[in-house]
């Protein structure tokens, strides 16, 4: 089976992507919701980050307070560095067996940190959802309620756009509106069921 992996930088349309993928009947691999099933109360890796972090780590419903975390590592590069070795291994594996589990030509994984991680390998071709900085800042701003300066500040520890794009495969443009990337993924499906046949 032909593994994608789909990777962008925050508010490059990641999501929206994968959606249209599961449209067109493709198995996509969400490494952002494998990390949340991870972290469910209870699960190891719930209680090995409130063991790092301490009861802060942890909101009044028993959950993970990832705003906390968020800006906690975004802000503490030896704290980034703690939560992803708790959880990055465990994240591979699990995206590893739900990729054995599969029966299709070709499946999605969707990896937002695909690049900075080194992960390529995992995956047989890398397709890069690409925007502007400037409409990943606007997009992820009106999504999540950040202040511009918060989106910024994230979009300084991920690879650049430059990088990304040099080791990408396939290439997804999302500066236009969802029609426009619905016919962009369309072709790109039609593409990978030939190379998967």
């Amino acid at each position: 089976m032909l593994r994608i992996g789909l990777t962008g930088g925050i508010g490059s349309g990641k999501s929206t992507a994968g959606r249209l993928f599961e449209e067109l009947g493709v198995p996509v691999i969400d490494a952002d919701q494998v990390a949340r099933e991870l972290v469910r109360p209870g699960q190891p890796a719930w209680e090995a980050v409130r063991k790092a972090f301490g009861p802060s780590a942890i909101g009044p419903d028993g959950e993970l307070d990832r705003a906390w975390l968020r800006e906690k590592v975004f802000r503490d590069a030896q704290a980034r560095e703690r939560l992803e070795q708790l959880l990055h291994p465990a994240i591979l594996e699990a995206i590893r067996r739900a990729t054995d589990a599969l029966q299709a030509p070709y499946c999605v994984i969707a990896i937002p940190l695909l690049v900075e991680k080194g992960w390529c390998g995992e995956v047989d071709r890398v397709l890069v959802i690409d925007a502007s900085p400037e409409m990943q800042v606007a997009r992820t701003a009106a999504r999540d309620g950040m202040a511009p300066e918060d989106v910024k500040r994230i979009l300084a520890v991920q690879v650049s756009r430059e990088q990304r794009l040099a080791v990408a495969d396939d290439v997804l443009r999302n500066e236009g509106d969802l029609n426009a990337l619905r016919e962009q993924v369309t072709l790109l499906h039609q593409r990978y069921l030939r190379l998967a046949g």
